[in-house]
């Protein structure tokens, strides 16, 4: 579906998250805000947003977190979720309770034309990664912000700190090739693994004030429903899950006895949990 603006560099992202990648996203939103309750309370603690505040939502997927927002800013705050995924905003638009002030805009954040100094806060969950030209894509979202807005946004840290993706990966890479591998500024979900880059590209979209902090994450994949929820999260979306597109029905169950052998070794009662851990950014316009 195309925005009414859009960056070229990011056509891929908007292609995929568009397509089948992007639907299934949006049919996992219950699973998924369940999974990542705990970087859910992390997020809200740190943004502590009052009453009245304006708050933009960039990647704002199927709405969780502009939700809970909404709720916190009533009865005079609004909050705006900007995503490139039109399935997902349908289903953010659909769970939204009536009367809420939370409304979706379908946008390419590199280039949508934002009101200029509208928004007190900028937030997001897991969707700043994905930009193919983040200085740009951050200083559009600076010009929206007021002098002085603040920005809170959680990403996740590398790898190798976060099994509870990784790990289902590799054990699927036992039945099929890897997949092609990504320089550590490609956009994904990895992308903002280094401090270092973050610091760079806020400072350089002219950001001031800019700290990360890591917290550790323990992620029932499970999500209190046993092994058998466990693998089919890994083979419903993430690494495991693309790493497998393609492939014959007799692979995939090959790789599918892996994963459940291997996530079988966290499984305590109806619980699978593994590690993760992200960066909480934080910085002012």
């Amino acid at each position: 579906m195309p925005l009414p603006a859009e960056n070229d560099a990011n056509a891929d992202q908007i292609a995929y998250w568009n397509g089948p990648g992007g639907q299934r996203w949006a049919e996992r939103q219950e699973a998924q805000d369940v999974l990542l309750a705990p970087v859910s309370r992390i997020l809200l603690e740190r943004i502590a947003a009052k009453p009245g505040d304006r708050v933009l939502d960039i990647g704002c997927g199927c709405g969780g977190l502009a939700i809970a927002l909404a709720q916190q800013v009533a009865p005079d705050g609004s909050v705006l979720g900007a995503d490139i995924s039109a399935p997902m905003l349908d289903r953010a638009r659909a769970v939204t309770p009536a009367g809420l002030a939370a409304e979706f805009v379908l946008a390419d954040a590199t280039v949508h034309p934002f009101v200029p100094a509208s928004f007190d806060l900028m937030v997001s969950r897991f969707g700043v990664m994905f930009f193919a030209d983040p200085v740009t894509s951050f200083g559009n979202i600076r010009r929206a912000l007021k002098p002085g807005g603040r920005v809170v946004f959680a990403c996740w840290r590398e790898p190798k700190a976060n099994p509870w993706m990784i790990a289902p990966l590799q054990a699927v890479y036992r039945h099929v090739p890897k997949l092609p591998e990504m320089a550590p500024e490609d956009p994904g979900p990895f992308a903002f693994a280094s401090e270092a880059r973050v610091t760079r590209i806020l400072g350089e979209a002219g950001f001031s004030d800019v700290a990360l902090e890591a917290h550790a994450l323990a992620l029932d994949i499970a999500r209190g429903q046993g092994l058998d929820a466990a693998v089919q999260s890994a083979f419903e979306i993430g690494p495991a899950s693309r790493a497998l597109e393609g492939h014959p029905a007799d692979t995939r169950e090959a790789a599918r006895q892996s994963v459940r052998e291997l996530l079988a070794q966290y499984q305590d009662g109806d619980s699978v949990t593994l590690s993760g851990s992200i960066w909480l950014v934080t910085a002012r316009a």
